[in-house]
């Protein structure tokens, strides 16, 4: 029986957050919290997820949750301040610390909310026209402006707690459990300039799926790796970054969502998600292992910095 109280210390890990800062006319990838991720050009841009509401743990529990608009728009007006367009919402999965707050961003930012048929019905719940939907299937490959997104289908991190499709438009405020797992994704983004990442929302993975596939960053998604066998951390490990060739692998998804991302100086930073449900300790030691074993370089991202994994 696993039984440790408290959560990490990000200050143990602080020689990972090593990323550099982006030049403006330059590619950059901006770090939100879970496995919201903003990819941008200057002009461009891609979104990951858009999950900004993040309710209370009581709330998820036992209440009904649903969008907060004044926090969404608060976290979109710093993100997006450069000002690049969002030509596409991708939602990881359709658990809710993914896409809760999808059709709000998606009809804020004018992007097309693009995921599978589960990701739609939270879209079509949340009032988007079927024209700003895209549903893809996995190892289909589509375009918008300067970037080609693959998505191939993939697995979710043990366990799932709520797995499952959404076969019917979520309407909220519903209970955490309508927002079910739906189809998870490995998400591979490639810009016409040549620079390409491998979007890994979820630490869960489809032995051999993505074969074949190329980019030069994978961006981790590390959520309840901690809790899992070193055996499943190695495995996970090789069927993603090293299956893609990456040279240096960014971890995400080791934030508690729980708690309201800090937007103004003198908010509560983030903190890492407590033992009870990971050990991000565990994940670190293990993966700085398998990095240095294997020459990639390993980091993690800064909430709101424009950083360049590929310098």
């Amino acid at each position: 029986m696993r039984l440790k109280f408290g959560r990490p210390d990000l200050a143990d890990h602080a020689s990972l957050f090593d990323l550099s800062p982006a030049a403006t006319d330059d590619l950059g990838v901006t770090f939100l919290g879970v496995s919201s991720l903003l990819v941008d050009d200057g002009t461009s841009a891609l979104m990951t997820d858009g999950f900004f509401s993040r309710p209370s743990l009581p709330a998820a529990v036992l209440g009904r949750i649903s969008p907060d608009e004044v926090t969404i728009g608060a976290c979109l007006e710093r993100a997006l301040a450069s000002g690049p367009r969002v030509e596409a919402l991708v939602c990881v999965h359709s658990h809710f610390d993914h896409a809760l707050d999808a059709a709000v961003v998606a009809r804020r930012t004018g992007a097309v909310l693009a995921g599978g048929l589960s990701t739609a019905n939270i879209g079509r719940g949340g009032g988007l026209r079927e024209d700003q939907l895209l549903v893809v299937c996995s190892g289909a490959e589509w375009t918008r402006g300067p970037w080609t997104v693959r998505m191939i289908e993939s697995d979710h991190c043990p366990p799932d707690r709520f797995p499952g499709s959404i076969d019917r438009p979520v309407i909220p405020p519903v209970k955490t459990a309508a927002y079910r797992c739906g189809e998870a994704w490995s998400i591979l983004v490639r810009h016409e300039h040549g620079r390409s990442l491998l979007i890994q929302g979820s630490a869960g993975y489809v032995e051999g799926s993505l074969a074949g596939e190329q980019a030069d960053v994978a961006y981790l998604g590390v959520g309840q790796l901690g809790v899992q066998p070193d055996e499943y951390l190695e495995t996970y490990w090789s069927e993603t970054v090293l299956t893609v060739g990456a040279r240096r692998a960014v971890l995400i998804h080791w934030d508690d969502f729980f708690r309201p991302l800090p937007l103004r100086a003198g908010d509560p930073p983030l903190r890492a998600l407590p033992y009870a449900g990971d050990d991000l300790d565990v994940t670190v030691s293990v993966l700085r292992r398998l990095a240095e074993r294997d020459g990639v370089a390993l980091s993690m991202p800064t909430l709101w910095e424009r950083e360049n994994p590929w310098a």
